[in-house]
């Protein structure tokens, strides 16, 4: 088969007679081809979504369906869903490895083959990938795949989620490649394998069941596309998709500066004690279309299930460009074509087993999106774009309700969503999901459905965002009330330095922190009053991560003492307590006496600053009542004038 993937020649350029002698269609054919199987990938995703059991897959999108071509074609990544976006660079590499090891020769129609080991398929164990070979005359040409989070996998933590876990045997259930289903009959041993070693497997079962036939409705529109278009016109479009992809990228890097670029990021700690931080090294050289990212230098893999592995640190490399640079066309294994990355082994977003446990894979990995950020702030100009809340905060409760039953809540209540990054556009939004991730926010009403908990409030809190000609989102606080006694895993991992980090003139978002209040401090459910977000209302607290202030608990960015979050590794609560999530802000971009007096007003109205901080930050004097008068706010324009002269001349 000739080899396309290195011919220059545009594909807009092709004359007709060119495309078709390239992927044995026409241009209209692939192009109708191309986006069927989008279609196919984001119609599975849908039916997956829409009968999800498991809180992590129906309220989280926890999930990505791919398809890929055959092995002649060293599986290529034609298309991908619009879904979580941690998954779509290691699907690739994760089909391709899953189904060389269990033998290309082995499989037959009505085969389904799973996989979760985060070193051969990416992820952490929970996240199973399910793979169907589709059949063409007796030959595989393609293969359809669902990853999706499975709510438990055992190991020493319910529902996985800890910064704590020490090693992979802690770590849960690692399955090799290996048949799931067999001329489409479940195979009762490899469910046994699952269900022996799982929690809450009335709630796999069905999903599982769904996930299985999602695979056969992409499998059944695949062979339908094959009979209405022909295999050779299928199988261009798998090559046409990912060279579209790999095109675009390249037109994109060839707009970058030639140059080297470097810059560091990192996370606080691990799950063994505060001595140690995490240091991400990114030294960047782009030359014409093609880049390289060495990761040599950074710090070894960590001693608990912060780590990230390899497959994980390239699907960060290409969410950060694909956010850059590239955002217009999909997320294919296309786009890495002419991005290289030097990765040495044993590092923490490169870890090795059995010590370099993988689990919180996008704590490690959300430095490699910031670090590129950094990286390239200068090449991109005003194109730059502000850092995000840098940590998920997930949080993890499990106890027993009063009749016995096991409960669980993971991903839910903690800081999972927060604000991003200003742009040359505007303004950033405060309330989404790391740059990342690609998921819905778990209801308020799902959660306190089936969980014994209350979410008392989500909201803004003022003075947090990067300050900048555009400013970033706010941090946002969420308070949740557990009915129950429990215990907690809580992984706040970006709390000692700004992940909100300013471009283009703009300045870093503020510093997030964690706190447990308990019922002997207020009980929430009794008095039917929340707890106060006043500076003075900490004192009572107990903390669980952030720089804080010694005495008050209350975060001091300059000289506070970083309260290290696993100083319990897990937290054990009585009923009625209360957890209190507070993300980092966003970063701003631009120069923040550029923004416009009346829009910091509507700041002020809005009470993402208050009079304060918009005299201290931004410059501008405002008179009035935000709470009883918020339309009354008044500018003092003369004032406004000095004071901003002032703060330009400093």
């Amino acid at each position: 088969m000739t080899d396309f993937s290195s011919q220059e020649t545009a594909l807009k350029d092709l004359d007709d007679a060119q495309f078709a002698r390239r992927y044995g269609a026409d241009r209209f054919t692939a192009s109708v081809l191309s986006s069927r199987m989008r279609y196919i990938v984001q119609h599975m995703c849908t039916g997956l979504l829409n009968n999800a059991f498991s809180l992590i897959l129906r309220d989280w999108y926890d999930f990505a369906a791919t398809i890929s071509g055959p092995p002649e074609q060293n599986y290529p990544m034609s298309s991908v869903s619009n879904s979580l976006a941690m998954f779509l660079g290691t699907m690739a590499e994760g089909v391709r490895n899953t189904i060389e090891e269990y033998g290309v020769e082995n499989l037959r129609e009505g085969d389904v083959v799973i996989g979760n080991d985060p070193y051969r398929a990416g992820n952490h164990v929970n996240d199973v990938i399910f793979i169907r070979p589709v059949f063409h005359d007796g030959k595989v040409v393609s293969f359809v795949s669902l990853r999706a989070h499975q709510l438990d996998m055992g190991g020493v933590v319910p529902a996985g989620f800890s910064g704590t876990k020490r090693n992979v045997y802690e770590n849960g259930l690692v399955i090799a490649p290996m048949l799931l289903y067999k001329n489409n009959e479940p195979i009762k041993a490899s469910f046994n394998l699952i269900f022996d070693n799982a929690r809450f497997c009335e709630l796999l079962l069905p999903d599982i069941k769904t996930i299985y036939q999602n695979l056969l409705l992409g499998e059944q529109l695949i062979l339908e596309s094959i009979g209405r278009y022909g295999i050779d016109a299928y199988l261009g479009a798998v090559r046409y998709s990912t060279d579209v992809s790999a095109e675009s990228m390249r037109a994109a890097l060839r707009e970058l500066p030639d140059g080297v670029y470097e810059a560091e990021e990192g996370i606080d700690c691990d799950g063994i004690d505060d001595s140690v931080e995490y240091r991400l090294h990114l030294k960047i050289t782009k030359a014409a279309g093609k880049m390289e990212l060495d990761f040599s230098g950074s710090s070894p893999q960590a001693r608990t299930s912060i780590n990230a592995g390899i497959l994980d640190c390239k699907t960060a490399v290409g969410v950060a460009l694909k956010f850059l640079i590239d955002p217009e066309t999909p997320f294919t294994s296309g786009t890495y074509r002419d991005v290289d990355i030097v990765l040495p082994a044993g590092t923490f977003v490169s870890a090795t087993p059995p010590d370099g446990a993988v689990f919180l894979y996008w704590e490690s990995t959300g430095p490699v999106v910031l670090a590129v950020f950094r990286a390239l702030e200068k090449a991109l100009g005003r194109k730059a774009v502000g850092g995000d809340y840098g940590s998920l905060n997930i949080h993890t409760a499990t106890g027993v309700l009063a009749d016995g039953t096991p409960w669980v809540t993971t991903a839910q209540c903690g800081g999972e969503h927060g604000p991003w990054g200003a742009t040359q556009a505007g303004d950033a939004d405060s309330y989404s999901v790391m740059y990342q991730a690609n998921n819905l926010d778990p209801a308020t009403e799902a959660i306190e459905s089936e969980t014994p908990a209350v979410v008392l409030r989500k909201e803004y809190t003022p003075d947090s965002c990067g300050v900048g000609e555009h400013r970033g989102g706010a941090s946002v606080l969420k308070d949740t009330l557990y009915l129950t006694e429990a215990e907690h895993w809580s992984s706040p991992l970006h709390t000692k330095s700004s992940s909100g980090i300013g471009v283009y003139g703009g300045h870093d978002g503020g510093l997030g922190g964690v706190w447990i209040f308990p019922a002997e401090y207020k009980n929430v459910a009794r008095d039917k009053d929340l707890i106060g977000t006043e500076p003075e209302v900490y004192a009572g607290s107990t903390p669980v991560a952030g720089m804080l202030d010694p005495v008050s608990k209350t975060i001091d960015e300059e000289n506070g003492e970083y309260c290290y979050f696993a100083s319990s590794p897990v937290w054990h609560t009585k009923p009625n307590a209360v957890f209190r999530y507070l993300t980092n802000g966003g970063g701003g971009w631009g120069d923040p006496l550029r923004r416009d007096p009346e829009t910091v007003r509507d700041d002020v109205r809005d009470e993402y600053l208050s009079i304060q901080g918009a005299y201290d930050k931004y410059g501008v004097v405002i008179t009035g009542h935000p709470h009883s008068d918020p339309e009354g706010l008044v500018i003092d324009t003369e004032a406004t004038r000095q004071r901003r002269a002032e703060m330009a001349g400093k």
